[in-house]
């Protein structure tokens, strides 16, 4: 059954749209792998933002950035607030050219490129800081874990939905100091526990999907990088809360000047993250439990991206064969 064509140009474009999401995605890790283990992040993460910053030339938006590279005088490109796009429906754009920078120096798995769009104000304006996050699949009861529950509590109602016990479920979180505690009452609770070095985009996102085995993702992240997980899960129905964490004053006046009217301290709903009509796209660096890294070949490379729509929730796995020998642009 085909959709309904409303007044809105998106609602029109964002089939098209979702496509040529995955090109951007997929030339920002093109350009990243060849600094794959190659332990210079830096350089990987720059020629992720290059490339992708050109992508998004060829892309029929009218698009600004609001989930960026930072501000204007910290980043030269992809910046918050930068403007692009060949022109067409007004978009807000959330970007991690190259999620787990370090992941791509060190060759390890889960490195991913990210892209998410929205309708122009339905972004959460989020600022380089840190986010409570808790995240769960689709199908279950709304609310059966909750951000301000004990994690022993959102383990029990969860395997209770899920019609397991706690010993059968899979934890995921960033292995970091702060999160020692949770992960031991986690584990003397009966669950096990994955632990990523980097990388909690594609920790939230597996927490969504049957074939990853995680059940729960919990701790705290970037802010900018719950936003583009906020951007997944509503492509799949998932359950997702945050919350803001500061450190100094300045960071909450921040904020509240990037919401003005909202409380910087409040517990965020999925939709205050990502609202109205959700396009996402990632591509693989390397090889993970989400995506398979890039491939290279003689004259080609292979990549592998899903991209999500979450007004048809559809999710969709490509495989890119790109033919250097033909391809308007290359890597180098």
């Amino acid at each position: 059954m085909s959709e309904p064509i409303g007044p809105s140009p998106f609602v029109v474009s964002d089939r098209n749209l979702a496509l040529e999401l995955v090109r951007v995605t997929e030339a920002a890790a093109l350009a990243s792998s060849r600094w794959t283990g190659r332990g210079r992040k830096n350089d990987a993460d720059g020629a992720a933002v290059e490339a992708m910053r050109t992508a998004f030339d060829t892309v029929a938006i009218d698009g600004t950035v609001v989930i960026g590279e930072g501000e204007m005088d910290e980043a030269p490109m992809l910046y918050i607030g930068e403007k692009v796009g060949s022109g067409g429906p007004a978009m807000d754009i959330a970007v991690d050219p190259l999620e787990g920078t370090n992941l791509c120096a060190k060759d390890m798995p889960n490195a991913i490129t990210v892209v998410a769009l929205a309708e122009r104000g339905n972004f959460l304006h989020a600022p380089d800081i840190y986010m409570d996050k808790i995240v769960v699949g689709p199908g279950l009861p709304e609310g059966v874990v909750d951000l301000d529950a004990s994690i022993e509590n959102n383990l029990k109602n969860l395997a209770r939905a899920k019609g397991r016990t706690v010993h059968d479920l899979l934890l995921c979180t960033l292995e970091r100091e702060r999160h020692e505690e949770m992960i031991a009452r986690a584990r003397a609770a009966g669950a096990r526990v994955r632990l990523l070095t980097d990388g909690d985009v594609a920790g939230g996102i597996a927490a969504c999907l049957d074939n990853s085995q995680v059940d729960i993702y919990v701790g705290s992240g970037g802010a900018p990088e719950g936003v583009l997980t906020a951007a997944a899960v509503r492509c799949v129905e998932g359950q997702m809360q945050g919350r803001l964490l500061f450190e100094t004053d300045e960071q909450r006046e921040r904020a509240l000047a990037m919401n003005p009217g909202k409380s910087p301290d409040r517990k965020l709903g999925l939709h205050e993250m990502a609202a109205g009509p959700v396009l996402f796209s990632a591509t693989g660096v390397t090889t993970g439990a989400l995506l398979r890294g890039v491939r290279h070949e003689a004259h080609q490379a292979v990549t592998h991206s899903l991209v999500m729509r979450s007004k048809s929730g559809t999710s969709r796995y490509i495989e890119g064969h790109h033919n250097f020998r033909t391809k308007t642009w290359a890597p180098q």
